[in-house]
């Protein structure tokens, strides 16, 4: 290969990383068609979603939110593969997505790429949050993206009751049937939670040292859980008005800067103690090391059925760079990324 052909797959691929604005998208090859088995219930909606909002609530769907953007789009992919690829009902999953621009463009690579999946595209409108987030200890935390998940309810129809949210740098290795059919309850979010973590990391001594904000966990057992797999009861959601409770807090956060960690901190202080948990075994989280290093991590004890690369450290990038962790393996097998050639013309 001449030192020019060198240079331009270099150059090529830094672009990429940075996702400029008129940047390619990334290039996937095309997904299997994946088939309900002979004990799924009959499909009774057509494929196209575009008039949603027609549609009566079918129980038999189920209904799965992630966002995508040029930077996240090659995990967001392998989530959406291994999903498709482990659900026993595959036909009966809808995928609602969320992007706040180059939404043709993404339409058309998820159109390519998994040619029989049925979703929906939603524009998430940056302007909601403007003025509401706050810097923090990792860029990637403050994007108006990142928000998204807040405001799941006014974003999708009524007829979806129910939503399982995931976030883009994960992979499910299970029936997605088995977390969608959890019973919530009376609760509004249904997540595992972890209850040995210390609250203190989660939010700054400004908070803790003050009267108003540190009894705001007073009289429930707060337990931490990982907002990047969630199943969320729409209807109570809304019922609740619980976007607006954490869009309060997001601007007490603006204005006293009460924690460093994005998003996070508002699920915490309106859901911590009111949620319905899950098993562990479906946010094996923390694969992406911390927010600072990503250095890697081993797996919690215990049996799988999700995946989660949440930390600074993506498998894709990694791998990538040709310094995987051992558990990168383990999201390789999902990925659709078509590489760049190497060859040039002569």
């Amino acid at each position: 290969m001449s030192i020019l052909c060198i240079f331009l797959f270099l150059t090529t691929v830094v672009v990429s990383v940075k996702s400029l604005p008129n940047a390619e998208l990334p290039a996937f090859r095309e997904a299997p068609a994946f088939r309900n088995g002979r004990e799924c219930p009959k499909k009774t909606w057509p494929s196209s979603f575009n008039n949603l909002n027609h549609h009566h609530h079918d129980p038999s769907i189920i209904h799965i939110a992630m966002t995508l953007d040029a930077t996240y789009l090659r995990g967001s992919v392998a989530g959406v593969l291994s999903v498709l690829q482990h659900a026993a009902c595959p036909e009966h999953i809808v995928f609602h997505f969320i992007a706040t621009h180059r939404r043709a463009d993404l339409r058309r690579t998820i159109t390519s790429t998994f040619p029989y999946l049925t979703f929906h595209l939603y524009h998430f409108n940056t302007d909601l949050v403007r003025g509401k987030i706050s810097s923090s200890i990792r860029r990637a935390l403050d994007q108006p993206l990142n928000y998204a998940r807040i405001y799941l309810a006014d974003l999708l129809p009524f007829t979806v009751r129910r939503i399982i949210y995931f976030d883009s740098d994960l992979i499910v290795v299970d029936d997605v049937a088995k977390l969608w059919n959890i019973n919530l309850g009376a609760h509004v979010l249904g997540a595992p939670e972890y209850c040995h973590v210390n609250f203190s990391y989660y939010f700054n001594s400004r908070f803790w040292s003050s009267p108003v904000y540190a009894t705001s966990f007073t009289g429930r057992r707060a337990c931490y859980f990982n907002t990047g797999v969630m199943v969320i009861d729409l209807r109570k959601w809304r019922e609740g008005k619980y976007t607006e409770k954490l869009e309060y807090w997001m601007r007490v956060q603006k204005k006293n800067r009460i924690y460093e960690l994005g998003s996070l901190p508002p699920f915490l202080l309106v859901f911590a103690g009111d949620v319905e948990g899950v098993e562990h075994r479906w946010n094996q989280h923390g694969l992406g090391g911390d927010n600072l290093e990503g250095l890697c991590r081993d797996l919690h004890p215990g049996p799988v059925s999700l995946l989660h690369w949440s930390g600074k450290g993506k498998p894709w990038l990694r791998l990538n760079s040709k310094r995987p962790c051992p558990l990168d393996s383990l999201w390789a097998p999902y990925d659709l990324y078509r590489h760049p050639t190497l060859f040039c013309d002569t």
